[in-house]
């Protein structure tokens, strides 16, 4: 059996009393995509920093491609790309150029340098702007020069920190086509995100984070079976019409009230759907709307975690310094 592309072992990072990473174990077969899911501040981004180089570990062990990330850094270094949440593009040069540089970085041949950029160019959808400044690109735009520059030395491993965070949902839409077309051509890539759907497009497997703690691991079809709930939803005219409904049918499942609007969450589908249906007929209330819906990692995350994967608590989104001075002072 192939060893996993990516591996983390028992990661553990500190800032002062503030970790930030808690035994955060998981691995990544060759080709294939893991969200690593969860919301700002669970650890994400300072996972994606040991694997590629730029954070040591406290404890634990991150390897790539056989590679430890500590004992052989460069060789690391050389064999991935990564895409963070800010786009690294510099404005005042061309997509052309931003290109060239890296491949100059990269210690790549001159005629390589100029064919790959012009193939990724045309790989990005970028070929009317190639020779325009960056700084005159759209979001969209700078977030795909920013996952080509990555891939400019066609690394065979791709961490990509929240690529389509501040995008539209063309943008990012176009952005997943992008990736699952590199994975279709063999790339493994680690994928940070707190956006759900997201995950479940993309990924072969998911990771949930809270925390600096996995407190989950599965695929997403497998995750919303061992932790999500059927949901039928209903719509009333009137707050108390949904009061009324919300008493009836506390016996259905569990339900949970947001004005005019019910949900009530079962665990056996149709049968529930069903008895609702007689319940709010006996009651004689008309709902406005009726629906049942299976779950999705939204209710898995929320049954998980408690809070939904925007909440933000902030740790992750800081300089290593910034939490180094918190840790100092809590500490003192």
């Amino acid at each position: 059996m192939a060893e996993p592309a990516i591996v983390a072992e028992h990661l553990v990072k500190r800032y002062g009393v503030l970790e930030a990473l808690k035994d955060v174990s998981f691995s990544v077969p060759e080709g294939e995509v893991l969200g690593l899911l969860g919301p700002n501040g669970a650890g994400k981004t300072t996972a994606v920093r040991i694997l590629t180089t730029l954070l040591r570990p406290d404890s634990g062990r991150a390897i790539v491609l056989g590679r430890d990330v500590r004992d052989d850094a460069a060789r690391v270094r050389a064999s991935i790309g990564l895409a963070g949440q800010n786009a690294a593009v510099d404005e005042n040069l061309t997509a052309h150029e931003n290109l060239r540089l890296v491949g100059r970085l990269t210690h790549m041949s001159t005629g390589d340098i100029k064919s790959r950029s012009d193939e990724l160019i045309e790989q990005f959808s970028l070929a009317h702007a190639g020779n325009r400044l960056v700084r005159t690109f759209s979001g969209g735009m700078r977030r795909r020069l920013d996952l080509a520059l990555a891939l400019v030395h066609r690394p065979p491993v791709l961490f990509l920190d929240e690529p389509t965070t501040g995008l539209d949902p063309k943008g990012r839409t176009d952005l997943w086509t992008v990736i699952q077309r590199l994975v279709g051509k063999g790339t493994t890539v680690l994928l940070t995100t707190q956006y759900l759907e997201e995950a479940d497009q993309l990924a072969n497997n998911i990771v949930v984070i809270d925390h600096g703690s996995v407190i989950a691991e599965g695929t997403s079809a497998a995750l919303k079976g061992r932790f999500g709930s059927t949901v039928i939803e209903v719509a009333f005219r009137d707050e108390t019409a949904a009061t009324t409904a919300s008493e009836r049918l506390a016996h259905v499942g569990t339900v949970a009230r947001d004005g005019s609007r019910l949900k009530v969450s079962v665990s056996d589908g149709a049968p529930a759907m069903l008895e609702t249906v007689r319940v709010i007929d006996g009651a004689h209330l008309e709902p406005t709307s009726m629906a049942l819906r299976e779950p999705t990692l939204d209710d898995v995350f929320l049954a998980l975690t408690g809070h939904a994967a925007e909440e933000p608590p902030v740790e992750d989104d800081v300089s290593e310094a910034d939490l180094a001075r918190r840790g100092k002072h809590k500490t003192a």
